[in-house]
């Protein structure tokens, strides 16, 4: 069904979770359109925000009943005797003195700055948000009788050494800190995790390393990433320009302005950070300097090779279920790390259940609710802070109080957006089961149907550009809510975000549509574009976009993928196959997998569209669009570049050269 604006609320980052406010007067009336519509921040329902408790739990959030107090810039030292610093921020009695406990501890590890702990008194209200973006605590866990300690990365506030990109070394350095707080006065040895995006890749990391005994017993990653080099650093091998961007430059901002500001109230720790953040800069510019040139250079970096591996969750995922640890995944449908969110719930259930880490999880395989993951309507800033703390305290209470919350119990431990009803899905498997493998040909005329293609060949055209249209959703994806989160703010529909019609006009596109669904029709999970195509260059560049289109013309992106011409080899042991068709192609993206483009020759390319769950309308219609540019999202490294530039494509569509969607589709 199509879900009407006046079912839902545009409203404020960091509410989604809760009710927001009607749209101030005067914001223009909007029609009926589908709720994948950004800025959208549906009130969670119950089922989720209970969150897989059992029909007869009756746990509750218990009220504030500490104040908190706060140890700041505590040293501890991590590896190589390097120093760490830490903020510890620990429950309070009515007279200000420690609370005796034991404690559970919560612990995160940010390289944007932990900020500086206050105090508040017991009972008094604290703002929603249990892990803001930048790793700071908001003392709602702690004043219901939590420990909680924020560490700076290696290289990064106010601890020494020096910074790299998900560096092994402060795995290592948080394994020193988490056997340091699980000992803290008033703890009690247990110990669990929260914050998101880098924090939340942390704590897959850190999860994956400290062995089956550890102090760790749960953590709750918000925004994580399952493969760095796939999710968000490339797409398809074609380098991730704009989000690259943005995150080098929040990294470093943040991570030598958030320090100073904290210590201005101490003038002496202040000149010592004065020297510390003045090595962090140097440091810090000459990681992205050497990063940079070793991408653009066409390096190691460039590719999906040991740099990336030792860095990917996806390679610890076996050992966070072998160390017995459960995880609680928050996820947008609309961020960074979309593709890898639901990788990663269903590597965790599979090695839970015995079964190949990377496979698709089949219908009937069991499941556990120590493994769940919600994907929600949102883009990454807007992922990162949700309000999600009396979900955390539930999860937290289950496994680090052992309290009969009945989480472990459910039954569906999935809970997945709907872009199109507007509701939660409440389901256990990925990819979801009750779909159907279908293919849907493009066809003449630009259409897009199950009818196989015609023995004769028929033919469109497009040219490459380095630069296309920006109208799009892309801009807004991957520079994680830019362009969203401020028309949300005033009330209004981002434009291109949620119409894209305008650039379907190019002659760097080309795009087939089906005929109108007569029922409602459910697309979910990975899909796969399948172009048979013959280019004048040596190399190319695709992406595939699909939409939903209204009777009045209107087109609202859904997902996307991108390839590059010469990464197009297929792994089809790792390849996602149902019932003989592909929804999930696995390209290796190594330097041994690349091979050039033949020009003239007709070559089948499987372009990766990353995962998505909607409902569309009777009425409605699905788009297929095939691009040759995706700027400023995706640029090709130098190399390539030169081997695209006056490339003309041309599709096939013939029995013997066939061009194809591969969806699973269900209910239609």
């Amino acid at each position: 069904m199509t879900a009407t604006l006046s079912a839902l609320a545009l409203g404020p980052v960091g509410s989604a979770l809760a009710t927001v406010p009607p749209p101030p007067p005067g914001a223009p009336a909007v029609e009926s359109a589908p709720s994948s519509l950004t800025g959208l921040t549906p009130q969670l329902p119950a089922s989720v925000l209970a969150a897989s408790a059992a029909p007869h739990s009756t746990w509750k959030p218990e009220p504030a009943i500490y104040g908190t107090a706060s140890r700041n810039d505590i040293p501890v030292l991590g590896a190589g005797g390097t120093i760490i610093r830490v903020n510890e921020i620990y429950p309070t009695l009515a007279d200000g003195q420690p609370a005796p406990g034991p404690f559970p501890v919560l612990m995160t590890m940010t390289p944007y700055g932990k900020g500086q702990g206050g105090s508040s008194a017991p009972g008094s209200a604290t703002a929603p948000g249990g892990s803001s973006p930048t790793g700071g605590a908001d003392n709602y866990l702690v004043q219901r009788g939590y420990i909680e300690v924020v560490e700076d990365v290696r290289g990064t506030g106010d601890s020494g050494g020096s910074f790299g990109l998900f560096d092994p070394i402060q795995t290592q350095d948080a394994i020193r800190v988490l056997h340091w707080a699980a000992k803290l006065p008033h703890a009690d040895g247990q110990v669990g995790t929260y914050g998101p995006s880098y924090l939340g890749i942390d704590q897959l990391l850190l999860a994956g390393a400290v062995g089956p005994h550890s102090p760790l017993k749960a953590i709750f990653p918000m925004v994580p990433a399952n493969d760095i080099y796939r999710d968000t650093s490339f797409m398809g091998g074609l380098l991730d320009a704009e989000f690259s961007l943005a995150y080098l430059g929040l990294t470093t901002t943040l991570n030598q302005t958030n320090p100073i500001v904290d210590s201005l109230s101490d003038t002496g720790l202040l000149a010592q950070l004065l020297t510390l953040e003045t090595e962090h800069s140097t440091s810090v510019l000459a990681y992205d300097a050497s990063l940079t040139a070793g991408i653009l250079g066409g390096g190691s970096q460039a590719y999906d090779e040991s740099y990336w591996k030792v860095r990917s969750p996806e390679t610890t995922l076996a050992n966070v279920v072998h160390n017995q640890i459960p995880a609680y995944i928050i996820g947008g449908e609309f961020d960074i790390f979309q593709h890898g969110e639901p990788l990663d719930y269903a590597a965790l259930q599979n090695v839970w259940a015995h079964r190949p880490m990377n496979a698709p999880m089949a219908p009937n395989q069991p499941t556990t609710g120590r493994y769940q993951l919600i994907v929600g309507p949102w883009e990454h800033l807007n992922a990162s802070s949700v309000d999600v703390d009396p979900l955390e305290l539930e999860w937290f209470d289950t496994w680090l109080k052992h309290e009969h919350t009945g989480m472990a119990a459910t039954r569906t431990p999935l809970h997945y957006y709907d872009l199109g009803t507007g509701a939660f899905d409440e389901t256990a498997h990925f990819p979801f089961t009750g779909a159907t493998p279908t293919r849907l040909y493009l066809g003449a005329g630009n259409t897009l149907s199950s009818a196989p293609p015609p023995a004769v060949a028929t033919t469109d055209t497009l040219a490459w550009s380095p630069a296309g249209s920006i109208c799009g959703r892309s801009i807004d994806q991957w520079s994680m809510g830019a362009v969203s989160i401020p028309a949300a703010e005033a009330g209004v529909l981002a434009p291109c975000v949620t119409n894209d019609a305008p650039s379907t006009l190019l002659p760097t596109q080309v795009s087939y549509t089906t005929a109108p669904f007569s029922r409602a029709t459910t697309l979910s999970g990975p899909a796969d574009a399948t172009i048979d195509l013959s280019a004048t260059s040596t190399d190319t560049e695709l992406v595939a976009e699909l939409e939903e289109v209204t009777p009045d013309g209107s087109a609202f992106p859904i997902t996307e993928g991108a390839l590059d011409g010469r990464l197009r080899a297929v792994d089809a042991a790792r390849s996602w196959v149902s019932h003989g068709i592909t929804l999930l192609p696995y390209h290796p993206y190594t330097r041994a997998s690349s091979a050039p483009v033949v020009p003239g020759q007709v070559t089948q390319y499987q372009v990766e569209i990353f995962p998505t769950l909607i409902t569309i309308a009777p009425g409605d219609r699905l788009r297929l669009t095939i691009s040759s540019v995706d700027t400023p999202h995706l640029l090709p490294i130098p190399q390539d570049l030169s081997q695209m530039v006056g490339g003309i494509y041309t599709i096939h569509r013939s029995a013997a050269d066939p061009s194809f969607l591969s969806v699973d589709l269900s209910g239609g």
